[in-house]
């Protein structure tokens, strides 16, 4: 699966969000060794426009979240967001960035503070800020709690401990928006609750980004969630990325082995149907320590030859808005890169049928 390059990058002035071959790394100790947890990641979100990235947990999906928001700054590669370069700006610069990208962690209760009151919480950012009177404040909080269906005279005074998870991450949202954000990265928010409160909040996250005009990245591992949240869908695997297109292109012909063993995943809720046959996954996902070399899926791909091992996919089309990272996608690419065909004919497979009976893509 995971490779790098940018064809599935638009212009570079649409964008609000973009990042460009995106480089986390972290020390092991003092062993010398790296994990690699983002490894060449690029992406980009245009106004207006929800990006839901996708993955298995320990997919680098989180750590990629934060280091678009520089906390902690990427080890290399460029992001940039409305028209500044976020990895070129010192603290103080950077710092005045920061209100126009919020971002909702995934444990809604250990984000905020236990020993705070809620319309506290909620109004910390404007304090910090120093925007408005008191009564300004006070009414703008008042006024945004009751957007994300919280009741200000219930919630004063009380702390987060005296809410359930749900009315814990509408809390979360409330402090989010209370600075009029641009961007807002959503972390997983609805993983830790239960399913009719994850209805909810994917609701009112949908309106409040027409009442707001947000842009959103949405980061989760579920591809059932992100299908009605998100404008487009990347699909991120063991640090890279795999698949980038629209929610309809990834559901119905998914183009690379690992979006279609993750669809397969997804729990069919009629016992009386049997899941259809595709892609399973097996096998562990490996270190990110030691990726594999080349395709770093090709440990748990049904499809992988030798090549895979030895040359990196990078971004292809498949059709217009449509791109995946293989070399042996699902979908049959027109026109394969250089370096692939290169490869391909000095690999000891060239020539062999390819395990899915159809040629060799």
């Amino acid at each position: 699966m995971a490779g790098t390059g940018t064809a599935h990058l638009r212009g570079t002035d649409e964008a609000l969000l973009r990042a460009e071959n995106l480089v986390v790394e972290f020390p092991v100790g003092r062993t010398g060794l790296k994990v690699n947890a983002v490894s060449g990641v690029s992406l980009d979100v245009l106004p207006g426009e929800t990006l839901g990235l996708v993955g298995e947990s320990g997919s680098g999906k989180s750590t990629t979240g934060r280091a678009l928001m520089q906390m902690p700054r990427p080890t290399a590669g460029r992001v940039s967001f409305d028209g500044r370069i976020l990895s070129e700006l010192d603290a103080a610069e950077l710092r005045k960035v920061r209100p126009e990208m919020q971002m909702i962690f995934q444990d809604p209760i250990s984000s905020l503070n236990p020993r705070r009151a809620v319309d506290e919480i909620v109004a910390e950012p404007l304090k910090i800020w120093r925007r408005g009177t008191s009564a300004e404040q006070h009414r703008q909080v008042e006024e945004t709690l009751e957007a994300v269906g919280i009741d200000p005279d219930t919630a004063r005074g009380r702390r987060p401990h005296q809410f359930s998870g749900g009315q814990c991450q509408r809390i979360c949202i409330a402090r989010a928006l209370m600075l009029d954000p641009k961007l807002l990265i959503c972390d997983e928010p609805v993983s830790a609750l239960d399913v009719s409160v994850q209805a909810q909040i994917l609701n009112l996250l949908h309106d409040l980004k027409q009442r707001y005009g947000l842009t959103m990245l949405f980061i989760a591992h579920d591809l059932a969630v992100v299908k009605n949240v998100s404008d487009r869908v990347a699909v991120m695997y063991l640090g890279k990325l795999c698949e980038v297109g629209t929610p309809d292109q990834l559901y119905e012909r998914p183009a690379h082995p690992y979006t279609a063993a993750l669809l397969a995943a997804i729990p069919v809720p009629d016992p009386e149907i049997r899941p259809a046959g595709g892609t399973r996954l097996s096998g562990e996902l490996p270190s990110p320590v030691a990726p594999p070399s080349g395709c770093r899926f090709r440990t748990r791909c049904p499809l992988a030859q030798d090549l895979c091992a030895q040359v990196e996919p990078t971004m292809r089309e498949v059709s217009p808005g449509h791109h995946v990272a293989c070399h042996f996608p699902l979908q049959e690419v027109a026109e394969p890169t250089e370096a692939t065909t290169a490869a391909a004919e000095a690999s000891p497979d060239a020539g062999r049928p390819d395990p899915r009976g159809n040629g060799a893509g």
